[in-house]
């Protein structure tokens, strides 16, 4: 059975692993905070903002070590998405206790700007570029 280490950033991820008593609570929000956090020191390479702060990180799971990342890219045909892949993934192996990394690209639901932090557009807006 597949644990479900994060969906999408919210105030529920620290009550996950509550379904399953031989987690302890407090271990998936770790592992969630880890994950999250170590995706959001990959930036885009068009942009002046990580990936996380950009929105465009949907999901993260976690099981036995292979972590599956769904991500979307800001437009189709995103001439930069092979780096993203590629700096995701290479981020991520640096975790410890991970072995494999999935990147699995996702449409649905299309990226917006609604779905940008606020220190995501703040950074956007310091470099002059409106959103």
């Amino acid at each position: 059975m597949r644990k479900r280490v994060a969906q999408e950033l919210s105030p529920e991820m620290g009550r996950m692993g509550a379904e399953d008593p031989s987690i302890p609570p407090q271990l998936p929000a770790l592992m969630t905070q880890r994950l999250w956090a170590a995706l959001s020191e990959v930036q885009d390479p068009e942009m002046p903002v990580n990936l996380v702060d950009l929105g465009v990180i949907y999901g993260i799971t976690e099981q036995d070590g292979v972590v599956e990342v769904d991500l979307t890219f800001t437009a189709m045909g995103c001439p930069a998405s092979e780096f993203i892949l590629d700096d995701v993934r290479e981020r991520l192996m640096r975790e410890a206790g991970v072995t494999e990394v999935r990147v699995n690209i996702v449409w649905d639901p299309p990226w917006t700007v609604a779905r940008m932090t606020e220190a995501g557009r703040d950074a956007l807006e310091s470099w002059g570029l409106a959103v």
